[in-house]
């Protein structure tokens, strides 16, 4: 995991409330956008909790860039106040979401190990009503041709907003065949989260338009 903010205290905070959970490891902290996509090419990060507002080059920035060169990893946006307008911007630059920064050890924790898993931090009516927003680019990548006909099925659900358990109750299948399936789709997309899979999924022309 990769730390990325201005301020050494804010890094040094997010460090120590890291530090007693065995399963996650920072592997480099970065003070601007520009150095952190310098660390994204050189430490591979799985997750990287990114700062809104930085010198040099801003977080958003910084998401598209690391998210064009590696789309696996998984962006947290980091910021002081809960915004809309620009989790939207956050979001369609590759951010699984956002964080707000006073959140409390626990939820900060659990959030880095749902994203690093594919999960994502946006609320589903604020989701859809972004993918409202957007158009079809272009033909059907092949990578998408892959999917069977169950992913794209859950594919669409995914792109509804709809979590795991509720996708598993529609389709009549076990949360735990949801994962595997949502997991197989974020593989064969080569995106890291579900948000971005639905994204990848409106663009690309693999389900039908949105409605908020």
């Amino acid at each position: 995991m990769l730390l990325v903010d201005d301020h050494e205290l804010v890094r040094q905070g997010i460090a120590a409330m890291l530090a007693k959970a065995d399963d996650l490891q920072i592997v480099g902290e970065a003070r601007t956008g520009r150095e952190a996509v310098e660390y994204a090419r050189r430490e591979l990060p799985d997750v990287i909790l990114m700062d809104v507002r930085m010198p040099d080059m801003d977080g958003l920035e910084a998401t598209k860039k690391i998210k064009e060169e590696r789309p696996r990893t998984a962006v947290v946006m980091l910021t002081m106040h809960e915004n809309p307008a620009y989790l939207r911007e956050a979001v369609r630059a590759g951010a699984a979401g956002y964080l707000l920064k006073d959140v409390s050890r626990e939820e900060l924790i659990d959030a880095i190990r749902q994203v690093a898993t594919g999960g994502a931090f946006i609320e589903s009516q604020m989701l859809k009503g972004m993918l409202s927003e957007m158009k079809p680019q272009g033909p059907v990548p092949a990578a998408a041709r892959n999917l069977t006909k169950r992913e794209r099925e859950i594919l669409s659900l995914v792109a509804e907003g709809m979590s795991n358990r509720e996708i598993a109750e529609r389709l009549v299948l076990s949360p735990e065949t949801v994962k595997s399936h949502v997991a197989a789709i974020l593989e064969k997309l080569g995106v890291s989260d579900r948000t971005q899979a639905a994204i990848y999924a409106v663009r690309n022309g693999l389900v039908e338009g949105m409605t908020a």
